[in-house]
């Protein structure tokens, strides 16, 4: 594991400690950071998997009598296990400090052994709806949007009403728009309501932009109709698409990061999961509900969404006009 550390004292009690952490063969690598900006990308990046901040003051308040000296760990709890285990080492590593300066200190009155005060960052409660609730506004989406998308191509083919479509002054891009847009009007509305039902009724204030939660509602929309668009363009009858809704959702929900967080699958699930809407669409919206996440990440975690969209959709074009031919 890659640890970080901001050591703001200048003391030798500071360095002492960062020393500890140094020698230690848990920590494989230890990243030194100068500034307290560098910490969330730091995070957020994964490139280390905690952050040991060592306040100015560290070194007074420890050579002091009546005075308590902290330290502040910040672990990356997206890799569950990972995290708790690091946390451990890490509480263990300050703990066997504090013995060992209470030891050699002369002429100071020995202080109680370490005290780990635990606060989570975002969800600070810990309350299950505030992680579990927004996440619904994600899975009805697609439960109303996948399904709708395809089922408008096989019912026309199933009640002979395809063949009046080709007669039409229509392109085939043209007639999956309009069977697009019914689709994602309703899928929208669904999520609206829920969105809504949520922040009334539970109480779960949005932390971030509104209109950015829009944009990636919309953006994820687009991603899952063309998914059912396609799924529909393969289909003959409503049945075989009805079956196929069922082959590709659950697969979807499962590894999308809802139930079980990604980091702690195998290596090649969690590869699998990139071409997965629904796990950026619900880092999205747990980001904007709990973190207030930025416009800069939101955008980031777009991108695969319009790339899934666009192949998707392309996929359901060329299939169509394959059934028209």
């Amino acid at each position: 594991m890659t640890l970080a550390v901001l050591n703001q004292d200048r003391g030798a009690e500071g360095g002492s400690l960062v020393l500890r952490f140094e020698n230690t063969p848990t920590f494989t690598k230890v990243l030194h950071l100068q500034h307290l900006n560098e910490i969330d990308p730091t995070i957020d990046n994964q490139r280390a998997i905690a952050v040991l901040v060592i306040p100015q003051d560290f070194s007074e308040n420890l050579l002091a009598p009546d005075r308590s000296a902290d330290v502040q760990i910040l672990i990356d709890g997206r890799k569950t296990n990972a995290a708790s285990i690091v946390g451990g080492y890490m509480q263990t590593i300050v703990q066997s400090y504090a013995r060992s300066h209470i030891a050699q200190s002369s002429g100071v009155t020995p202080r109680p052994d370490a005290e780990v005060v635990t606060r989570n960052w975002f969800n600070p409660n810990l309350n299950p709806q505030e992680a579990l609730e927004p996440c619904l506004i994600c899975l009805l989406a697609t439960v109303v949007g996948l399904p709708l998308a395809s089922l408008s191509i096989a019912r026309e083919r199933e009640m002979g009403t395809f063949e009046q479509l080709l007669v039409t002054p229509f392109s085939p891009l043209e007639i999956l728009i309009g069977k697009a847009l019914p689709a994602m009007v309703l899928a929208t509305f669904s999520a609206g309501l829920v969105t809504s039902i949520v922040i009334l009724a539970f109480g779960i204030m949005l932390k971030g932009s509104f209109l950015l939660l829009v944009l990636a509602l919309e953006a994820f929309l687009l991603a899952i109709i063309g998914i059912g668009l396609f799924i529909g363009s393969l289909s003959m009858t409503q049945q075989q698409t009805v079956l196929g809704c069922f082959l590709v959702m659950p697969p979807m929900i499962m590894l999308s990061g809802f139930a079980t967080p990604i980091e702690n699958m195998p290596e090649w699930l969690q590869t699998l999961t990139v071409v997965d809407p629904v796990r950026w669409f619900i880092v999205i919206i747990k980001g904007l509900f709990l973190r207030g996440m930025s416009t800069q990440v939101v955008l980031i975690n777009m991108l695969p969404l319009f790339a899934i969209a666009a192949l998707t959709l392309s996929a359901a074009v060329f299939m169509f006009k394959r059934r028209m031919e």
